[in-house]
């Protein structure tokens, strides 16, 4: 059954409309739904309903609750996944996967390896584009909030925001080469429920030695393993470890 998400708080007593035009032409043109056919809406409060489909125009689709559906499918912290700007198709598809594996943040950072360079009047349209991607992700893998993703020209302005985080973790190349295997392991089993965790990882090119100097004082060097992973692949190793350690270990 098809999955999307209304910005508004469930209400049992009321009907509610989907406006968004991607999610009518989704429903109209792509699933073909008709009067009394049913969907799963995820609400903004997290909850979730079997719903059917009770009118159908060309600006709105009306929808009356029929099912309250239990599902827990977010990660117990606020994962933060850092990374700097690399090929358009490769963040991308970085994106959707690590949205499936439950990240709920995402910064793309223009960092000093970057060999992409995005430009001022080009943030927004590539925002839009990313959360878009983000978005069905989240639908496809039930997940019961959508991802939020922003720009920052630098990690000058991660670092001025880091107060924000419980954890701050770098994936740094080095240490993966020096042997490093603890860190990681060692710092996620601090996590506690409801805890804001921070994840940099450098473009293709590494981070830069300044730009590891920023966080000094406020971040743990983590190594990924004996492998050297590509920039896209090392936020899902981390997410996956994450999700190992807090959701199935026990």
């Amino acid at each position: 059954m098809q999955r999307y998400f209304i910005n508004q708080n469930a209400d049992t007593h009321q009907r509610f409309s989907i406006i968004d035009k991607g999610d009518i032409h989704h429903i109209l043109n792509v699933m073909r739904y008709q009067i009394d056919d049913e969907i799963i809406i995820t609400f903004l409060d997290q909850f979730v309903y079997k719903c059917k489909i009770r009118n159908i125009g060309t600006d709105e689709i009306e929808i009356e609750l029929v099912e309250q559906i239990d599902i827990d499918s977010e990660l117990p912290q606020t994962i933060t996944i850092c990374s700097g700007l690399i090929k358009a198709d490769k963040y991308e598809w970085l994106l959707q996967k690590a949205t499936e594996l439950g990240a709920s943040e995402f910064l793309a950072v223009g960092m000093k390896r970057s060999v992409v360079k995005l430009n001022d009047s080009k943030v927004t349209k590539k925002l839009e584009r990313w959360q878009k991607i983000i978005k069905e992700a989240a639908e496809q893998s039930y997940r019961l909030a959508i991802p939020s993703i922003d720009y920052k020209a630098s990690l000058k302005e991660v670092v001025q925001q880091s107060d924000l985080y419980d954890y701050i973790l770098i994936a740094y190349e080095d240490a993966a080469k020096q042997g490093e295997v603890s860190n990681l392991k060692r710092t996620i089993k601090q996590f506690q429920p409801n805890d804001r965790v921070l994840v940099i990882f450098g473009p293709e090119g590494g981070l830069a030695e300044e730009e590891l100097a920023l966080f000094n004082e406020s971040a743990y060097q983590v190594g990924l393993g004996p492998r050297i992973l590509r920039a896209e692949t090392a936020p899902l190793y981390v997410l996956s470890t994450i999700s190992y350690e807090v959701e199935l270990l026990d």
